[in-house]
């Protein structure tokens, strides 16, 4: 919530800087003086955004036609936010989600991460930054077949150069936070689809990345296990202060956002804060009051003991 308020104050700052500059041009030297204040603090206010996307235009070629799937996308993302990319199909949602987590160049424009430019990076150092900085959650989950859970979640590290004895470790620790650590050792076709996405989750945090991207990430689930999934990802961005970019066509899947973009036919069609549905500390404030009314645990400890 404190840090909803302060987006929310330098975003109004950063406006009334901007009235002030428009209000004192071309008046006295005082008037002068703040307006080149007024510019100093806009210029500060907009480089407060972890992710900026500038101009960004993508245009695939299809023969002798050109099929514009980004027209020109201008956005803000902060830190620790979890925003939302809506649309139906072809309008250009995942694509845009390619161009941020940079696994497509785009034809125009900038996309910044943390400072770093990465529509200007060479194949070499944007693997690299992808490993540093990114993790990806996929909607088929993209699990290696002949691994098994504790090996899938260990992947990210193993291109980090941790030594295998470490990276167990960590997938033990990140398993057992998505509530696996009894799946440890089976194998995606052993296991059901909210326990592969589940395993999806662990592999896309266990390296600490700055940013999570997920692609339509509970699409081939049921909506009880929609809903554990959404509110699981939802606790660990929280937890770690990790900034979410979600992709879906699906508003249910939207509203767990604080931000939601939708677009329409490659452009922006509205850019909205949103109050998200679940909330981490209500619900484990309403989960420890539930237990302190009635002296038990809540049915779901009681079921896994």
């Amino acid at each position: 919530m404190f840090c909803r308020f302060f987006r929310f104050f330098v975003k109004r700052a950063t406006f009334s800087a901007g009235k002030l500059f428009y209000l004192c041009k071309g008046k006295d030297i005082f008037n002068r003086t703040a307006c080149s204040a007024a510019t100093v603090f806009i210029e500060w206010g907009e480089t407060l955004s972890f992710i900026e996307v500038k101009g960004l235009r993508k245009v695939y070629r299809l023969g002798q036609e050109k099929v514009y799937a980004l027209k020109n996308i201008n956005l803000n993302i902060e830190k620790g936010e979890i925003c939302c990319i809506l649309g139906t199909s072809g309008s250009g949602k995942s694509t845009l989600l390619n161009m941020l987590a940079g696994l497509e160049k785009p034809t125009r424009g900038d996309i910044f991460i943390n400072g770093v430019n990465i529509a200007k990076l060479s194949e070499r150092k944007l693997a690299k930054f992808r490993q540093e900085n990114t993790g990806f959650i996929f909607q088929a989950y993209n699990l290696l077949q002949q691994l098994s859970s504790l090996e899938n979640v260990g992947m990210p590290l193993m291109f980090k150069g941790y030594s295998r004895s470490k990276r167990d470790r960590e997938a033990r620790k990140m398993l057992k936070l998505v509530g696996l650590e009894s799946r440890m050792k089976h194998r995606p076709n052993q296991m059901s689809g909210g326990q592969q996405q589940r395993v999806g989750i662990a592999r896309a945090f266990v390296a600490k990345p700055n940013v999570i991207f997920a692609d339509e990430p509970t699409g081939n689930l049921d909506t009880k296990t929609t809903t554990d999934v959404m509110e699981l990802m939802v606790r660990m961005c929280r937890k770690h202060n990790l900034t979410l970019i979600l992709v879906t066509h699906d508003l249910d899947i939207a509203k767990y956002a604080d931000r939601i973009v939708h677009l329409i036919d490659g452009d922006i069609h509205s850019d909205e804060l949103n109050e998200a549905i679940y909330n981490p500390d209500e619900a484990e404030s309403g989960s420890a009051e539930n237990t302190e009314n009635t002296g038990k645990e809540p049915a779901e400890n009681e079921t896994k003991k």
